[in-house]
């Protein structure tokens, strides 16, 4: 059986689940190359499936198809005339994807981000109720808490969004105040705010943000002195930082206050985390410090394109009552993109033979040639990562130990903020060894400090509070990956690498043209298609 799952709104994207079990999830901004883009995701669909039977079509209250493309129930109907169509709520369909996904039997499920509708039961909707959706029994909600049992998932608390908001309160300020975000969708530069707060005093701004369990005070559900600090942030970059930092420590107590209740009343031994908010890899780190014992997983895609795989996931499990999915190493993997092969590749390389030289080497040499003269190597192959963060699949690294690779990176590839930080990637064997504690981070999820004396041995990858964004490896996980680090470790006698996103202020690279055309436009030094041992240099003049 198999189910289609389409999300229409930001971040549009499609996901098929097949019995049970992750097929594809594909997000539009990788194909049309617009960071967080509002598209046309059926048509994708279209385009990149051959088999076009399904036996439910999902979507979600927030992303409606209709809504944005026109699309009426008989087109649908008529494309797709042998599938049953559903409509999930927004925060069921987030926390549905963190929980089936994760490999908890029962857990505590957080969603927070900028807002979506749910029904106050959580109950799903059917095709027929479009019409009258939301009614008097949804809620715009931006916060949710569910608690998950087996496989079934069902709602403990649904918070207006006029109460709390904290997605929609970093969306405000990251735009006003910083002036980041000026792209189409007005969204996707939280981040840069969040490695600003490393470098800032907590406390200067801290009076500032003391209405964000309140927002239905203010016209921009944001801070009351909002003019004022964009004034402050536009005098000095010291100002900035000092701010973010201060939006960070009250993120942090907003989130803790709002937590403790439910933690002290379920005593959870596991919590999932979703929605855009989750993506702040530093509170979820400050987590494991208030919650010590308890587990913490972070979706994957916790941000609206993951709605897809959470309302197909909703519907196998929660609806049709199949059993939860634990032995399949494919029901966790974020490499759910397409698989692109020799023949996609040389094809590519044979389109800038001008430019490019081309030899077979093994992952032996690549590892020798990542110690050597400041080198900046990115990876290719696999299924592209689903999710902000590359993997090892669309991946650059580089040398950890070497003290100027950020700079080298951030003027060589990324063109950004001096102060962005850069992931290590570490064995999971190894974590123990280096940070202060011991969990799993498959999807660089979470922000930790190193222990004593590590972080001067890494430094490329080491933020100025001395802590990282680390992405936990197993072999599990990703095969390749896991031996080309552990090829890495024994080589050097450190069991990490940096790794960061092949990109170049646009979307992760999807297509071999994409990857080349990325190296040739950047100073990265070679480019590995590492499934077929072809590695890429430029051709000098």
């Amino acid at each position: 059986m198999k189910i289609l799952g389409l999300h229409g709104g930001h971040d549009s994207a499609y996901a098929i689940l097949e019995n049970g079990i992750p097929v594809v999830h594909n997000e539009l901004e990788r194909f049309n190359r617009q960071k967080g883009c509002k598209g046309d995701s059926l048509k994708l669909v279209l385009e990149q499936e051959n088999d076009k039977y399904f036996s439910y079509i999902v979507t979600n209250c927030t992303g409606k198809f209709i809504q944005y493309y026109g699309y009426t129930e008989e087109q649908f109907k008529n494309t797709f005339p042998s599938s049953k169509l559903y409509i999930t709520n927004h925060h069921q369909a987030h926390a549905a994807n963190t929980f089936y996904t994760s490999p908890f039997k029962d857990a505590l499920i957080i969603t927070i981000d900028g807002g979506g509708v749910d029904y106050k039961d959580g109950r799903e909707n059917s095709w027929s109720d479009l019409d009258s959706m939301p009614n008097s029994d949804g809620v715009v909600t931006a916060t949710t808490i569910w608690n998950g049992q087996d496989n079934k998932i069902t709602p403990i608390k649904m918070f207006d969004r006029g109460d709390i908001c904290i997605g929609y309160y970093w969306d405000i300020c990251t735009y006003h105040v910083f002036g980041l975000n000026r792209n189409p969708v007005k969204r996707g530069e939280e981040g840069t705010v969040m490695g600003m707060a490393a470098l800032g005093n907590p406390d200067k701004y801290l009076k500032h943000f003391s209405n964000m369990e309140n927002v239905r005070l203010t016209p921009y559900w944001g801070p009351h002195d909002i003019e004022f600090l964009r004034e402050e942030a536009e005098k000095s970059e010291q100002n900035k930082f000092d701010i973010a930092s201060s939006l960070q420590k009250e993120t942090e107590k907003v989130c803790k206050n709002l937590f403790d209740p439910f933690i002290k009343k379920y005593k959870p031994k596991n919590i999932c985390l979703s929605g855009g908010v989750s993506l702040n890899c530093v509170l979820v780190g400050k987590m494991f410090d208030w919650y010590p014992g308890v587990n913490i997983f972070c979706d994957p895609i916790p941000y609206d394109a993951g709605l897809t795989l959470g309302g197909c996931r909703y519907i196998w499990h929660h609806v049709l009552d199949n059993p939860r999915i634990y032995d399949n190493p494919r029901n966790r993997s974020p490499y759910l993109g397409k698989n692109y092969s020799l023949e996609d590749v040389q094809s590519s390389l044979d389109l800038f033979g001008d430019k490019i030289i081309t030899q077979k080497v093994d992952d032996n040499h690549v590892v020798d040639l990542l110690t050597k003269d400041d080198n900046v190597i990115s990876i290719y192959g696999g299924g592209s990562e689903s999710g902000r963060r590359a993997l090892g699949n669309r991946s650059i690294l580089a040398d950890p130990r070497n003290s100027n690779m950020k700079d080298i990176i951030n003027d060589k590839v990324k063109h950004r903020q001096w102060f962005r930080p850069f992931a290590p990637s570490i064995l999971r064997d190894d974590v123990t060894d280096w940070f202060i504690h011991d969990v799993d981070s498959p999807y660089m999820s979470v922000a930790l400090p190193f222990k004593d004396g590590m972080a001067e041995k890494v430094p490329a990858v080491s933020h100025f509070d001395k802590t990282a964004r680390l992405q936990t490896v197993r072999e599990d996980d990703n095969k390749w990956y896991y031996n080309f680090i552990k090829k890495f470790k024994n080589k050097t006698g450190v069991p990490i690498v940096l790794n960061t996103s092949f990109n170049d202020r646009e979307p992760i690279v999807e297509t071999p043209e994409h990857a080349i055309n990325c190296f040739l436009r950047t100073d990265i030094d070679y480019l590995y298609f590492r499934d077929f041992g072809i590695i890429v240099n430029k051709r000098r003049k």
